[in-house]
């Protein structure tokens, strides 16, 4: 099996949809995994880093997709890049599916089994893959720094 990770497209877009921890541990378990060149800079990973964990990198966008039993995104394919999907692949990711219908037909057309991880239930026993829940975490981590950095005094201050 083939997985792959895309570089994201996406305005301002600077995750990658696996880390090299991520892509050493599903190697261990002999999966082939390609990775597209420069995937993981704008998340602060080398494609050294992927390299030396088993990862093939791959510079021709469009080969990666071609190739990918499994394609693992963080945000949803451009429509035109669907085309380049096998038939009967599989695709991960936020892919929004209620207010992209014509992603959704276009994956249909071409047969793929897509898991949109934006529309997993927030329970218990998803909560491994509650990206959601996750990304609302960080977010409010980051407000609070933010916060900090303008505010005029010490943080914590005694009122």
């Amino acid at each position: 099996m083939i997985i792959s990770v895309p570089k994201e497209t996406t305005p301002g877009e600077r995750r990658v949809a696996l880390t090299p921890d991520a892509v050493k541990r599903l190697a261990g378990a002999g999966v082939s995994l390609r990775v597209a060149r420069g995937a993981g800079e704008a998340a602060g990973f080398a494609d050294d880093e992927y390299r030396a964990v088993g990862a093939e990198i791959v510079p021709d966008a469009a080969a990666l997709r071609r190739a990918a039993d499994v394609l693992v995104t963080v945000f949803r394919p451009a429509e035109s890049d669907v085309a380049d999907l096998k038939e009967s692949a599989v695709l991960v990711g936020m892919l929004q599916p209620a207010t992209n219908a014509a992603l959704v037909r276009a994956l249909a057309g071409r047969k793929v089994t897509a898991f949109s991880l934006d529309a997993l239930p927030r329970i218990t026993r998803a909560q491994s893959m509650d990206i959601l829940s996750s990304m609302a975490t960080i977010a409010g981590y980051k407000a609070v720094l933010l916060a900090a950095t303008t505010l005029p005094k010490f943080f914590p201050m005694l009122v």
